[in-house]
């Protein structure tokens, strides 16, 4: 198969769809790899480092998407690069369709054969691609949360983990899974006072296990939400509904009654965010204010630690970029129910059940289309 890495080209996205190791294993099996040129220079490689690996370098995104069978990014393709889709090319990426309309319908209009990290699946009920970016999101969180509880920041001026004699900040975690775990292990390790809420029972008692009396894990209803944000000082959004969009958990009411100065992380913005008054912003323009509570709702997070995110994303999608690439789209989808989990966009059609529901568009089983 020939697969294609172009550039990302969202704002500060330094990550890349493969590392020079990633291709060396497809070029072993006998794949061809076409990389854009300056594609990898964001986490230190340079174009002789994936030559050296196999691959070739192409000039433009445009080549890239011309030559390919198979697209390998990062991040969701921006309007310039859904243009250059065509009809049975598979995009691989990350998509959070269900709150982007424009994206969802031009995907559809291309006919190629999408297919989101982020609803593929494991037999454990998890969801392997989307998890490497969670731990890091979760992690990278704290430190934002952090930054934003700065004076200069319009925060409250307060350090996360206090000093002698003086109370650490209150941190509420809202979702206790991939997210919420790591920003709990980083929270408890700055030493601030920590709460996670979670539904989900066998979460909460993992939680009490992994972090006993250093974290309170306390079941999520909407008296809890409310009494715990209203208290915070920092609040980290954490809640996924795999490719549907997420709970609107933390209202604008609640906003209006936060302590000035309070900060919140939403983590949950690339499924639209789990706060009402949330919405994407970028590396470059990272915070904004509402009420007197800073918002950090930055949509590509583990971008600004490319590096690491690049590795630990290449060492999970990996496994399904040789299997797509041996088998075909088709083959590999039908022989991997987990994989056909990720399948969003087909030939024209949305096959995630909640990215139709989240549009109000009409859903075809993936099954169907396949057969």
């Amino acid at each position: 198969m020939i697969i294609g890495v172009p550039k990302e080209i969202k704002n500060h996205e330094y990550r890349v769809g493969m590392v020079p190791s990633s291709v060396r294993e497809l070029t072993m099996h006998g794949h061809q790899v076409f990389i854009e040129t300056n594609a990898g220079n964001g986490i230190g490689f340079t174009d002789q480092d994936y030559i050296d690996a196999g691959a070739s370098i192409l000039d433009t995104a445009a080549e890239v998407f011309a030559k390919a069978e198979m697209i390998v990014k990062v991040k969701e393709p921006q309007a310039v690069e859904r243009a250059m889709l065509r009809h049975d090319q598979i995009l691989f990426t990350y998509l959070h369709l269900a709150p982007d309309l424009p994206q969802t319908e031009e995907l559809v209009n291309s006919g190629a054969v999408c297919i989101a990290y982020e609803t593929v699946t494991d037999d454990r009920g998890g969801l392997p691609l989307l998890a490497p970016m969670s731990e890091v999101a979760g992690r990278m969180s704290i430190q934002a949360g952090a930054m934003a509880l700065e004076k200069s920041m319009g925060g409250l001026g307060m350090l996360l983990g206090g000093v002698p004699g003086v109370e650490p900040a209150k941190v509420v975690i809202i979702g206790g899974g991939m997210v919420g775990t790591n920003a709990a292990q980083m929270a408890v390790g700055m030493g601030a006072d920590v709460v996670v809420l979670d539904r989900s029972i066998d979460a909460l008692r993992r939680l009490n296990v992994q972090f006993g009396s250093k974290v309170k894990a306390i079941y999520s209803t909407a008296d809890a939400i409310e009494k715990h944000v209203l208290q915070a000082d920092l609040v980290i959004g954490g809640v996924l509904i795999p490719g549907a969009a997420a709970p609107k958990l933390v209202t604008r009411e609640h906003i209006r009654k936060m302590k000035p100065g309070a900060a919140i992380v939403d983590v949950a913005i690339d499924q639209g965010g789990c706060v009402e008054t949330s919405h994407a912003t970028t590396h470059q323009d990272p915070t904004y204010i509402v009420d007197d509570v800073v918002h950090y709702c930055v949509a590509n997070m583990p971008g600004a630690v490319a590096r690491t995110s690049t590795f630990a994303l290449n060492n999970a999608t990996l496994p399904y970029i040789l299997k797509l690439a041996r088998l075909g789209y088709r083959d590999a989808l039908l022989s991997d129910k987990h994989l056909l989990n990720g399948l969003n966009v087909m030939h024209g059609k949305i096959t995630c059940k909640e990215v139709a529901e989240a549009h109000n568009m009409a859903y075809t089983a993936a099954s169907e289309l396949l057969q």
